[in-house]
């Protein structure tokens, strides 16, 4: 942890309490962290001991804190974050005061951050929309791509979200509806989604890139709390046809996992199954957030939802030379 003393340079003290300790107490604090960065979902995620956090202090207020979990593959250290942990990255306390004094802080801050950063072979995090300034990262030998999501920022008006779909959304809604009589229902079991998630899977030759137990902690977590929701299109028949799972904050909702029975794709469950999500959102949150997808095909139909086209950052380093030797061997090949 570095602690910045009053009218004084960055510089590193030792505190009685250890930094993990400090932004747990921080955490229950500071509402304006991502659902993402709060210790409890790390907790889930990776378990007590599977995350760190760099921490820069004022006294005794907290500027800057980045978490981060550390892991091994064959040999090598690797800085990143938890699956099913769409963003993640450094929280900044704003400073309220002009931007030439706000981007100052976040050179001091952010230098303070990364000089904390354990020793690693390769790094990599997906950023919260938030942070919009990389650029001491940038001094610092990393390399940043841009990432796109769709927002909705505000969920005040349902009338006015439903007009600012695209045409085929709304109509794909509606024949969920009406032609094949869906009705989208919360209190299903967990494993539905799964499984579901898991034919999505399947029918493009894959596995889930995280196991069920995995799933099954972060929901036990999120129920705890009160912030995730299932929400399951079945027919009349009890059939279910997709289902998503939404998790959120105090500031917006997140779409984290879906899941669609091959066999249904044509009743267009899964547009229900969002509309659903964003209709509970709008009663415990103020925005939805897609959680981003760089995939064409699933871009196209999330841009149909008239979100806002938000870019976010994915920041990388990799000082290892032969991890940086075998990545730029995958680049000509096309292998990934």
């Amino acid at each position: 942890m570095t602690t910045i003393p009053p009218k004084a340079p960055v510089q590193a003290t030792r505190d009685i309490a250890s930094p993990k300790d400090t932004y747990r107490r921080f955490c229950a604090q500071e509402p304006s962290l991502p659902l993402f960065s709060r210790d409890w979902w790390l907790d889930a995620a990776v378990g007590r001991n599977g995350w760190d956090v760099a921490l820069v202090k004022k006294g005794n207020e907290v500027l800057a804190a980045m978490p981060y979990v550390i892991r091994s593959r064959y040999g090598m250290r690797i800085v990143t974050q938890p699956a099913l942990t769409p963003m993640l990255g450094p929280w900044l306390r704003p400073t309220g005061g002009r931007q030439a004094a706000q981007l100052s802080n976040d050179k001091d801050v952010m230098q303070a951050l990364i000089d904390q950063l354990p020793r690693f072979d390769h790094f990599a995090q997906t950023w919260h929309p938030g942070v919009g300034n990389w650029q001491p990262f940038f001094w610092n030998g990393f390399r940043q791509t841009t990432y796109y999501t769709f927002v909705l920022p505000e969920l005040t008006d349902m009338d006015k979200l439903w007009a600012g779909f695209e045409g085929k959304t709304r109509r794909a809604i509606t024949k969920a509806q009406k032609q094949h009589q869906l009705q989208v229902r919360s209190d299903v079991p967990l494993d539905l989604l799964l499984d579901l998630n898991r034919k999505t899977f399947a029918r493009q030759g894959l596995l889930p890139p995280y196991p069920d137990d995995f799933v099954r902690r972060l929901d036990a977590a999120c129920r705890e709390r009160g912030c995730c929701r299932v929400f399951c299109a079945l027919d009349p028949d009890g059939a279910p046809h997709a289902a998503c799972y939404v998790v959120w904050d105090e500031h917006s909702a997140y779409g984290l996992i879906s899941g669609t029975d091959p066999a249904y794709r044509e009743s267009q469950a899964n547009s229900l199954c969002v509309w659903e999500s964003l209709l509970h959102a709008a009663g415990v949150t103020r925005a939805y957030n897609f959680s981003g997808s760089m995939i064409a095909p699933f871009e196209a139909y999330l841009r149909g939802f008239g979100g806002n086209h938000v870019p976010y950052f994915h920041i990388s380093k990799t000082p290892s030379r032969l991890l940086t030797l075998r990545q730029g061997l995958l680049s000509l090949t096309g292998k990934h």
